[in-house]
């Protein structure tokens, strides 16, 4: 693992704020992912920054050091990329749209809508675990659109610059191996999916892994969770029969895993679509969210779990298209 910039940026807010507590809730992560990441950071580096007391935590000689490179080096990057940024956007137009995304069913939707509304751009795409730094490269101009996603109470911050588009909020699925008992079952209740083995998401920028333990802390009791991984590893895990997860209700079933409601639909997730204001897509925003939408409901149909569950509750999940 190689030092980068952003670690540079926890370092110093760490230090801004005196605490990792206050520094976890200005950078939008939890305590003990921001300690977390801490720890790698000082690994990587050799040393410690920081002396932790109950007060707060305050650099070490070596944390000094550290911070007095970083005030030097990290106006110099900001500038670079403001500047490049702006030539970009400059040089581009509505020529390039660089699009990101979380895992999530919208960006093959995004992507089409976009080349049908501009067929002279150029679209890119790339994809990443957190919505949070998908929304800082909007922000900064590197990219134009994002799929993001985030939980109740855990509501995406605004970035100047930047127009969020709540698309749909809509149920978390239980993920189990195909062959789990649980999986006969038409829904799981969530007590019972805590007498399992988990694997969840690492506890970092991305929230997920402390909304799903928030609202397990509800039933007096918390996943034990000796698997943390994301993407395909994390599926590999349950299909191999070693933990049950957690899932959006779009997840495609694949053989070997078995998606099913939650009782009592305890968990949500909200789908957003974002963009930035001076880019080429506000123009044809209505147009673009409506065809986004309709693409979200083909998608909720390929789900045999989802579809079963949407005739159940035909009023909830239904997809924003207005402004």
């Amino acid at each position: 693992m190689d030092l980068e910039v952003r670690h540079l940026r926890v370092v110093c807010a760490i230090a801004e704020a005196g605490s990792l507590t206050r520094a976890a809730a200005a950078l939008g992560v939890t305590q003990p992912g921001l300690s977390a990441q801490l720890r790698r950071i000082e690994a990587m580096l050799g040393g410690s920054l920081f002396d932790r007391r109950q007060d707060g935590a305050a650099p070490t000689p070596f944390g000094e050091l550290v911070l007095r490179r970083a005030d030097a080096i990290l106006p110099g990057i900001d500038g670079l990329l403001a500047d490049t940024a702006r030539a970009a956007r400059r040089a581009s137009g509505a020529g390039r749209v660089r699009i990101g995304s979380v895992g999530a069913p919208l960006l093959g939707h995004l992507i089409l809508a976009v080349k049908e509304l501009l067929p002279e751009a150029e679209v890119t795409a790339r994809c990443q675990y957190s919505p949070v730094a998908l929304l800082d490269d909007l922000a900064a101009g590197r990219l134009e659109a994002a799929v993001l996603g985030d939980h109740p109470e855990q509501e995406l911050p605004g970035r100047p610059d930047v127009l969020l588009h709540p698309l749909v909020t809509e149920p978390v699925f239980a993920l189990l191996p195909a062959a789990h008992p649980l999986a006969s079952r038409e829904e799981v209740a969530l007590a019972e999916l805590l007498d399992e083995h988990w694997a969840a998401p690492r506890p970092d920028s991305d929230r997920t892994r402390e909304y799903w333990s928030s609202v397990c802390a509800v039933t007096g009791r918390r996943p034990f969770t000796p698997y943390e991984a994301e993407g395909r590893q994390l599926i590999e895990i349950v299909r191999a029969g070693l933990a049950v997860s957690l899932c959006q209700a779009t997840f495609t079933e694949v053989p070997g895993l078995a998606v099913r409601p939650l009782a009592g639909n305890p968990l949500w997730y909200r789908h957003v679509l974002a963009w930035r204001s001076d880019g080429p897509l506000p123009e044809c925003g209505p147009e673009l969210l409506r065809r986004v939408a309709d693409g979200y409901l083909r998608t909720c149909r390929a789900g045999a779990a989802y579809t079963r569950w949407r005739n159940r509750h035909p009023h909830a999940a239904v997809p924003a298209t207005g402004w």
